[in-house]
């Protein structure tokens, strides 16, 4: 049975996506959400060759009518793919789709006669994976400093990295913290309800954006609010956003992307597939977020990182707990991981400093650490009581108020860091090259961390201020 955040998380993104069926994935396990009725395959041969195949096995073996298997979207896109109904989307509840696997199984002999992939489920590519990112945000006090800080350094028009951020928009206030200053891009789409509440995620993108700057002085960021709907999206739309987003603003040195999703695979996202081949045509770096599923499976885009021929296009980051010196519990890791960065408790700026913002908690904490650690981790500390808790135990969820500054957790955070990293590193050594940077930022790395049991390279910012945790316990 899929873990009770995910579980929560499920019914959070469902509500974002009242038009859009959704159903765990693989059947009730909760490693990834998807569209019901529906499956992805590529534009023109490909997709004729689904359509017959998924049409004569339903209509023989599940007495289906071939009428009931049909292109649902136009048959040409950037990204290359086709939607194709293969069930009434509205059966059935979200513990799965049989239509949708027996699709898949469909195509399984055609894909074993090409040797390439013809079918895929229409994944959720999402900042919120099981954990959420990896917390919710926890406030601090005025007299907080941001963590990392803000490295020593000039803002020069003529030489900054430019670093696009794809995520949620921009905080209304983001203009009134210094470090985002010469920040620009897409405004946050409705940052609070109709009670002046803090709606989920809003500020994440805000947060990531202080983070590379903090790192990173000389950068010239964009934030495009590609994720503002619950940070959710379906794979069959990400790659084209992805597309609108760098023909909005053009190829910039670095991506910056926190969101992603596993998809029970080890040869990426067919919604992306068009995306990451144009990638490598360009000399732009991506860095992606490992995802906050305490998993070693594989999590993309970042496990492209893995794949070859995009191991210099793709940094894939996971995340350090707060003392720099192991994994954050919640991150992903596992060979195509090539890099942790610090990522529990970094201080950033969720909003500016213009108005105090209510918050109500969507999840609860847990009497322990959801995946065995005996650190303090944010499974359990600080607590709090959600909306979303499922254990009928937790009354009325906690309020809090956050000011400018705020603590949060998630691979979704260590990776800006790493982007930071990437960008000082190219200002520091006059490097215009961010897939040369990659690799000579790691090559002349140091710094190392355990995670499960593997020795791990570890970014650490010069201006990042360990938080002390308790002693490890055999699980780190």
């Amino acid at each position: 049975m899929a873990p009770q955040r995910f579980r929560e998380q499920f019914t959070q993104i469902q509500r974002s996506m009242p038009d859009v069926p959704l159903a765990m994935g693989p059947d009730d396990a909760g490693e990834f959400l998807y569209e019901k009725g529906v499956v992805l395959a590529r534009d023109g041969e490909e997709a004729r060759v689904v359509e017959d195949t998924v049409r004569q096995h339903f209509t023989t073996f599940a007495g289906l009518t071939p009428d009931q298997v049909r292109r649902t979207s136009p048959q040409t896109n950037r990204s290359g793919i086709t939607r194709i109904r293969v069930a009434d989307p509205g059966q059935g509840d979200g513990s799965g789709d049989p239509a949708v696997a027996g699709a898949l199984r469909a195509l399984s002999a055609a894909e074993d006669r090409t040797g390439r992939r013809l079918v895929s489920r229409n994944h959720v590519v999402s900042i919120a994976v099981n954990a959420c990112p990896g917390d919710e945000p926890v406030p601090v006090g005025r007299g907080a400093q941001p963590n990392p800080a803000a490295a020593d350094g000039a803002h020069d028009p003529g030489t900054a990295v430019g670093v696009l951020v794809i995520d949620t928009g921009l905080m209304h206030d983001h203009g009134s913290y210094p470090l985002l200053a010469h920040t620009r891009g897409d405004a946050q789409v409705e940052e609070c309800d109709g009670d002046g509440v803090l709606r989920e995620y809003c500020g994440h993108g805000t947060f990531i954006a202080g983070l590379v700057a903090a790192v990173a002085p000389n950068t010239d960021i964009t934030v495009r609010g590609t994720l503002n709907d619950a940070g959710a999206i379906l794979e069959s739309e990400f790659g084209e956003k992805l597309f609108e987003a760098v023909d909005r603003d053009g190829w910039p040195d670095v991506i910056s992307l926190s969101a992603g999703t596993s998809n029970g695979r080890t040869d990426g996202l067919l919604g992306v597939d068009a995306f990451m081949r144009e990638l490598l045509d360009h000399p732009t770096l991506l860095v992606a977020a490992a995802g906050n599923n305490g998993s070693a499976t594989p999590f993309w885009p970042a496990a492209y990182a893995a794949l070859p021929g995009y191991e210099n296009a793709v940094l894939s980051v996971g995340a350090l707990r707060g003392d720099g010196e192991f994994g954050a519990c919640f991150s992903n890791h596992g060979g195509w991981v090539k890099a942790y960065a610090p990522g529990e408790r970094l201080t950033g700026a969720l909003t500016g400093f213009e108005t105090p913002v209510p918050y109500v908690y969507q999840h609860s904490t847990y009497d322990a650490c959801r995946y065995g650690f005996t650190y303090a981790c944010t499974c359990h500390h600080p607590r709090h009581s959600g909306v979303l808790s499922e254990d009928g135990t937790t009354g009325k969820p906690d309020q809090v108020m956050f000011e400018g500054l705020a603590q949060w957790s998630g691979t979704s955070f260590a990776t800006p860091v790493a982007v930071g990293m990437v960008a000082a590193h190219m200002t520091a050594q006059a490097e215009t090259d961010p897939r040369k940077a990659r690799r000579q930022l790691l090559d002349a790395n140091t710094e190392y961390a355990q995670v499960r049991g593997a020795h791990v390279p570890a970014l650490l910012p010069p201006t990042w201020r360990p938080v002390p945790v308790s002693p490890p316990s055999a699980r780190t």
